[in-house]
């Protein structure tokens, strides 16, 4: 299993400090850098990486070590965030990337997390280590999979899994990721996974591997994870179980807007209009990967997305909320044929005792599509854990409850609208069409939905999100990677 170690220090580790954790290792073993040079390494003679060190993140937007890494981590926002990785196909590695974040710790004071791990010992036994090569972050490297263990109690979207992301795509693997049935996905990592040849195997140890999404039972055959039987997937026990989050709901948004591209174009300003019609608030930060750090700016993104389309390149971040009230979205920008597209996912977190508003969805609607170049919306609302993370047991399906059509969708389609009865919304001249599926609860709102998809005929109206909460375009191989990554 990969270990990972992170340093939390309030202050930014300096040339001296780094230089400090690279010689945990003594003298004897090189630095050498990775990726684009964002990450040092610490390799043996012989060229076995051992430790990978990432380049400080300042992490400002409350709330995302807690988010990320538990409620008893003794840092908090605003920390510099300096993550180490261990190969796992090096035994004792991780005292040595343990090492590496205590030194840094030791000299900028703060905190190591897990707490355990954090220590100033040298390590010198790994002079001579020598292991199957594999890339580090990779546990196992098969002709079809590239396998990672993780342990961790959240797996979030950061750097490091979305280079691996990247390269298993890049090489044709399908991604694995096993984990222990406690850990969860945020939901950034679950939009990744979605789009993705991927598994997230969970390894019980009462019931074996299982997939953490399906809950289909699993086996190892012919280099991968597969489906423990060739007819109907058996599902495992442990998937059914539904612990602790009766009442708690999701209210999920997938919007796509398409813009024309001129040199005054600002994005997000979509996505901050339903942010703030569904939680009072705009998103408090956004990245191009988890951690979140850096807060909530259109023009930072505009001109992130601007450099990356000068490049062919599409772009992809997250945005967070504050920790009061649980919203996170992923935004894809890609500059095509029509303008330049806007892909969000936005996902807000509803306790038992709170109500999710979706009686606002005419009103978000209208303003959209007068304000922000809508395309399409949907609204689904699913029983769902209130802090957006998945968890490898089953969830219900969420439920869509409204549909909306841009202006431009409506003045290309085809369909008779008669027999769904939409609202219009905005000048008579120029209307969106609103339609209202229900309230959430009733499935059969999916067969309205299909019926009303069947019924157009244009280009615009083709991106209806299947059953499923994490719909959202793939990053794919250019996905959310160290910056400028989409």
């Amino acid at each position: 299993m990969t270990q990972d170690v992170i340093a939390l220090t309030p202050q930014m580790p300096d040339t001296k400090a780094l230089l400090a954790g690279l010689l945990a290792g003594g003298p004897d073993l090189l630095v050498d850098q990775a990726g684009d040079g964002s990450v040092a390494q610490l390799c043996t003679a012989a060229g076995q990486a051992l430790v990978s060190l990432e380049a400080p993140r300042y992490v400002q937007v409350p709330g995302e070590v807690t988010r990320l890494l538990g409620p008893d981590v003794c840092a908090e926002s605003p920390v510099w965030w300096t993550e180490a990785r261990a190969t796992s196909s090096v035994e004792g590695a991780a005292r040595l990337a343990g090492s590496v974040a205590g030194r840094l710790v030791a000299v900028h004071g703060g905190g190591v997390w897990p707490r355990e791990a954090g220590h100033t010992d040298v390590v010198t036994d790994l002079v001579d280590a020598v292991a199957d090569t594999v890339p580090l972050g990779v546990d196992l490297l098969t002709d079809k999979a590239a396998v990672v263990i993780q342990g961790r109690p959240v797996i979030a979207a950061t750097t490091w899994l979305t280079d691996v992301v990247r390269n298993a795509a890049r090489t044709g693997r399908e991604l694995q990721l096993v984990t222990p049935p406690s850990t969860r996905l945020t939901f950034p990592t679950r939009t990744l996974l979605d789009g993705l040849p991927s598994r997230w195997v969970v390894s019980d140890p009462e019931c074996g591997y299982y997939d953490g999404l399906s809950g289909a039972v699993l086996r190892w055959h012919n280099g991968r994870f597969t489906h423990a039987s060739d007819d109907r997937p058996r599902i495992a026990d442990a998937f059914r179980h539904r612990p602790g989050t009766e009442g708690e709901r999701q209210l999920l948004l997938s919007i796509r807007t398409v813009h024309p591209a001129d040199e005054h174009l600002v994005l997000g300003g979509a996505l901050e209009q339903a942010w703030r019609t569904l939680t009072g608030a705009p998103p408090a930060g956004w990245a191009t990967s988890e951690p979140v750090g850096v807060p909530w700016s259109p023009r930072q993104l505009t001109d992130l997305a601007r450099a990356r389309a000068q490049q062919s390149l599409p772009t992809w971040i997250v945005a967070v909320g504050t920790p009061g009230h649980p919203a996170i979205a992923t935004v894809r920008t890609t500059r095509t044929h029509l303008g330049v597209e806007e892909h969000i996912t936005l996902a807000v977190g509803h306790r038992a005792d709170q109500h999710a508003p979706v009686d606002t969805m005419p009103e978000l609607a209208e303003s959209l599509a007068a304000r922000h170049n809508l395309a399409t919306m949907i609204g689904q609302l699913r029983t769902a854990r209130a802090d957006l993370t998945t968890p490898a047991h089953h969830e219900p399906p969420p439920v869509p409850f409204s549909f909306t059509l841009g202006p431009d969708a409506v003045a290309d389609r085809d369909g008779d609208d008669t027999a769904f009865a939409p609202a219009r919304l905005g000048p008579a001249t120029r209307p969106a069409l609103h339609y209202t599926l229900g309230d959430g609860t009733d499935p059969a709102a999916w067969e309205r939905l299909r019926q009303i998809n069947d019924s157009q005929r244009s280009e615009a109206s083709g991106c209806l999100a299947r059953p499923s909460a994490f719909r959202t375009p793939s990053p794919g191989v250019r996905g959310p990677a160290r910056q400028p990554r989409p």
